[in-house]
């Protein structure tokens, strides 16, 4: 698209947002190819940009809240500080984009592509992330606490010191490696995890003696039955008396 026509969209679009869809119009960018673009700092809240082409273009600190950024290509795009509160961003391509310290609360980055994007301390809050791809992701630091991440592909993704509570893991892929170390889970998240750990060790017949005696001490397999889909999966048996 060219700059001068771009402009003026613009201008038309802060106008728009002035004064309340009563002047000027809204931005409807759907299919745009704006690769490359240099949009650091511009005000494209509610703005229709699906499928828009923005890889590679510049949207530092631009408002991008409530704006409809669906089947969009933001790969390698910078959205660092980008306000992308309330965005759809559903079935987006967003890897190796850069989003650190973006505003991405409430956003729906439901089955988004989000491998090796830089999400380190972007908030995270509340968004939806279901069957989003999130390997090799930098979370780190991230405030993830009641965001939905069912069925995520998380292996591989950094969440060190990534704020996790409340959020929903189920069908995801936890990493584990170091990444997946110093992680902020809660008391929910842990007895799913101990869940695994000891229904796995219990069931395997690669585990030793020792270490299966060690997952039936009482108290864990007590907290471990805590599960909130126990009933799915079964209750583990309480088997040895807590030393």
């Amino acid at each position: 698209m060219e700059q001068a026509k771009l402009n003026k969209i613009l201008d038309e679009h802060m106008k728009w947002l002035r004064t309340n869809g009563e002047e000027g119009q809204r931005a409807n960018l759907r299919s745009a190819d704006l690769s490359s673009a240099d949009l650091s700092s511009a005000n494209l809240s509610f703005a229709n940009l699906r499928s828009a082409n923005l890889s590679f273009a510049d949207l530092s600190s631009a408002d991008l809240s409530f704006a409809d950024l669906s089947f969009a290509d933001l790969s390698s795009a910078d959205l660092s500080f980008a306000d992308l509160s309330s965005a759809n961003l559903s079935f987006a391509d967003l890897s190796s984009a850069d989003l650190s310290f973006a505003n991405l609360r409430s956003a729906n980055l439901s089955s988004a592509d989000l491998s090796s994007a830089d999400l380190s301390s972007a908030d995270l809050s509340s968004a939806n992330l279901s069957s989003a791809n999130l390997r090799s992701a930098n979370l780190r630091s991230a405030n993830l606490r009641s965001a939905n991440l069912r069925s995520a592909n998380l292996s591989f993704a950094n969440l060190r010191s990534a704020n996790l509570r409340s959020a929903d893991l189920d069908y995801s892929a936890f990493p584990l490696w170091c990444g997946g170390l110093n992680v902020n889970i809660d008391d929910r998240q842990a007895t799913q995890l101990l869940y695994h750990l000891i229904q796995n060790v219990n069931y395997s017949k690669n585990t030793s003696k020792s270490f299966k005696k060690i997952c039936r001490i009482k108290s864990l397999v007590k907290q471990a039955n805590k599960f909130h889909r126990v009933e799915e999966c079964g209750k583990i048996e309480d088997t040895e008396n807590e030393k």
